[in-house]
């Protein structure tokens, strides 16, 4: 695998390696973090803990001169790797010619060639348009708004396990209370949950879970009222779960045949992560909407609605927008991430990151129990840790691994609505060396846990 020379702007290019200099938190990082604690609100915590101050390729460096080995990408972020080169580039070259004008006062040339390129991407092809904003949750909020323009009905279906973001319709339509909606209700309303797909633990096929679903919003819901069906077609912080093959495209065919949107929520899922441009297109499907954000614009704020033009267009002018949505310096770096993917190989890439991934992990697997399954596609692949006996989640040792390997050096993720799940979200250009021995570090945290 081809692996980027990943150049932070003032320094050396950084060495992808597994490095520590000191226990993780190094001295300076800990004088970071009593200043975090006490600056920052408590509510905003912290997974690894470092003070983070460069980062490339598949590394991720710390004040101490730790370099730990990123299993993460910023959460799918950062998936042609951080500090790509042309992203610098594009980026430095748009902060010179303006840092914001609003695209709604002063329109500029990068917010419409990301719309171009999300109309000519993304799944179908009928006529596309697109709205830009800054993240994820800002892009499922205005699809919905969308969705109930277009339709004239109020209701929205998410989906067990869902995660949707942190604004307050978000956190409705978002499954898991703790830590994303517990104490922060009451909640948007007309927000309905259905039963999702989960083969590993409802056993149902995926036409057998979509007829339980589509039963249930017929005789709660009624079609009649519903604007729109929500989903992630790869759920991530419910566990990276894998629908049943014959489940998304069904709910697709109901939502068609009743005239209801339905809108795939692509943010983690979107840009090469599971080995193809969008989750969608491995299910078959074809979006009335779909939101991007996260590996969008490696690593700059930013996020989009596209759609079918007709459900676009159905907002009145100025209903739509936000100050900073789209802004210049977000779309440049969108323009030359969005590049990187088409051009660099990234697809390929990702698919081969699954190879090894599944086949590292399985092999882990076939040996311990404690592994209820192995799932994902490209580099969006998970464990979910059980009780051998019960098969009941197991949270506990799931939060060990993962403090284990990052205390080694790896950075790694946890997940699931029962908060067993380790993911992997390697960036794309991740060399097979430095996956390989993140891997190794995961795997030796797992036996010294038995």
């Amino acid at each position: 695998m081809t692996v980027i020379d990943h150049t932070i702007v003032g320094g050396p290019a950084l060495a992808q390696e597994r490095r520590l200099v000191t226990p993780i938190p190094g001295p300076r990082s800990q004088e970071f973090l009593v200043r975090k604690a006490a600056a920052v609100a408590a509510g905003v915590s912290h997974t690894v803990p470092i003070e983070a101050v460069a980062a490339g390729g598949g590394v991720v460096v710390d004040a101490d001169g730790n370099s730990l080995i990123d299993l993460g990408s910023g959460i799918a972020v950062t998936s042609v790797g951080n500090a790509h080169p042309a992203v610098v580039a594009a980026v430095q070259d748009a902060v010179a010619q303006m840092t914001h004008t609003c695209f709604m006062i002063s329109p500029y040339e990068s917010y419409v060639a990301v719309a171009e390129k999300l109309n000519r991407l993304t799944p179908g092809d009928h006529v596309k348009k697109s709205a830009l904003f800054n993240s994820g949750a800002e892009a499922v909020e205005n699809a919905v708004k969308i969705a109930r323009r277009y339709t004239g009905r109020p209701a929205v279906v998410a989906f067990d396990h869902a995660y949707h973001g942190r604004t307050n319709l978000t956190m409705a339509l978002t499954a898991k209370s703790m830590p994303y909606k517990s104490g922060f209700g009451p909640f948007a309303s007309e927000v309905y949950r259905a039963p999702a797909s989960y083969p590993f633990r409802d056993g149902l096929t995926g036409p057998e879970a979509a007829a339980k679903t589509i039963s249930l919003i017929e005789k709660q819901i009624g079609a009649e009222n519903l604007a729109a069906v929500l989903i992630e077609p790869i759920q991530g912080e419910g566990g990276f779960i894998v629908p049943a093959d014959g489940f998304l495209p069904a709910i697709v065919e109901w939502c068609r045949a009743n005239g209801v949107v339905f809108i795939a929520d692509e943010v983690q899922t979107g840009f090469a992560r599971t080995g193809a441009m969008f989750a969608s297109e491995l299910f078959g499907i074809v979006p009335d909407l779909i939101t991007t954000a996260k590996g969008i614009a490696g690593g700059m704020p930013l996020a989009a609605v596209t759609g079918r033009a007709e459900i676009m267009d159905a907002t009145h002018a100025g209903g739509l927008g936000g100050t900073y949505g789209g802004n210049p310096v977000a779309c440049a770096a969108a323009v030359a991430a969005i590049d990187a993917f088409e051009n660099e190989g990234m697809l390929e890439h990702a698919q081969r990151i699954g190879q090894l991934l599944r086949t590292r992990l399985e092999a882990l697997q076939s040996s311990d129990p404690r592994i209820g399954e192995v799932r994902g596609h490209g580099a969006m692949v998970a464990i979910e840790f059980v009780d051998p006996e019960t098969k009941a989640p197991d949270a506990a040792l799931t939060s060990a691994i993962a403090k284990t390997a990052i205390a080694a050096g790896v950075i790694v993720l946890t997940c699931g609505t029962y908060g067993n799940v380790i993911r992997f979200l390697p960036p794309l250009t991740i060399g097979d060396d430095l996956l390989a021995e993140g891997l190794d570090v995961v795997a030796a945290a797992l036996a010294e846990l038995t």
